[in-house]
């Protein structure tokens, strides 16, 4: 189970909410022993772009030998 304030990994694209797999977010609330997830989605300057909760299978945690890449959000 991934624990609050661990930072995971969306596994797929999620457009109506400005998201891609890949984008990293936090953990912010954990539902039904790891089932779900609530996970804040922020800019690398601190603003959210997104609070979504989802599924076990569409997050992971981040790997050891992975390195984060920026990409510009698309215009509202």
């Amino acid at each position: 189970m991934i624990e609050e304030l661990t930072s995971v990994v969306l596994t797929t694209n999620l457009p109506e909410r400005g998201l891609q797999a890949g984008d990293i977010g936090t953990v912010v609330l954990v539902h039904q022993e790891g089932k779900g997830y609530t996970v804040e989605f922020m800019t690398l300057s601190g603003d959210t772009v997104a609070v979504i909760t989802v599924p076990a299978e569409r997050i992971r945690p981040i790997r050891t030998n992975e390195i984060a890449h920026a990409r510009e959000l698309a215009a509202a």
